[in-house]
């Protein structure tokens, strides 16, 4: 069994319905998708000495697997510069119900947000979602999709379609997205559609484009059937 493999059957057995953001990055890097460096920890004492290793400034979530939706439980706190400020918000997320641990994460720069990920159609099988994300995601409703197993020119047809195209090219002075990187997120989340049907759905958002043009998962979740 591959360890993609071991991984969803561990979770399956332990009756969870997803994996943890944690997990799920770790999944997904496994895949050749870039994720943002991270750090678990247990206590803010350790997450304060991950801190120290990543340096400041650092995102810091509480994590857990029944704990899907971060952001509307207050589970995600970013910019904090300082070990104080680390230590108090840790041990505040650690009393949110469904956390089981904390995570630090680099804070990733750049102005543009994007989505990217994994649905089953019902009919059409697994289809792989791309467009723009952030908070912008359910307003503008900006993305498409194609049912995989993707082409090369699924995925260049993919980036020229949604209608704020022109935010992949250089921005505010930084670099243009490397479409090549992101043409092959898309189809290594199409081969985990159609490798693991264990896998149900797949929310990366955002999916961050650095300064230099390189995009970086920040936000991952991986639900299971």
């Amino acid at each position: 069994m591959t360890e993609a493999g071991k991984m969803i059957g561990d979770a399956l057995a332990k009756g969870r319905k997803t994996l943890s953001e944690y997990d799920s990055k770790k999944f997904l890097a496994l895949f050749g998708i870039p994720v943002s460096r991270d750090i678990r920890a247990i206590d803010a004492e350790e997450a304060v000495a991950a801190a120290a290793g990543l340096g400041y400034p650092v995102a810091l979530k509480a994590t857990g697997a029944g704990l899907a939706h971060k952001t509307e439980v207050g589970g995600v706190v970013l910019n904090l510069k300082t070990a104080g400020e680390i230590a108090s918000e840790g041990n505040r997320l650690l009393k949110i119900p469904g956390c089981e641990a904390l995570i630090v994460a680099e804070m990733v720069g750049g102005a543009r947000e994007l989505v990217c990920g994994l649905t089953r159609d019902p009919h059409f099988g697994p289809a792989v979602m791309f467009g723009l994300g952030g908070v912008l995601t359910e307003i503008l409703k900006d993305t498409v999709f194609r049912i995989a197993p993707l082409t090369p020119a699924d995925t260049r047809s993919m980036l020229s379609d949604i209608r704020s195209v022109k935010i992949l090219d250089t921005f505010r002075g930084e670099a243009a997205a490397d479409r090549q990187a992101l043409a092959r997120i898309l189809l290594a989340i199409g081969q985990i559609g159609l490798e693991h049907e264990e896998v149900a759905e797949i929310d990366i958002n955002p999916l961050k484009i650095a300064p230099n043009g390189q995009p970086v998962a920040v936000d991952v979740l991986v639900v299971l059937k």
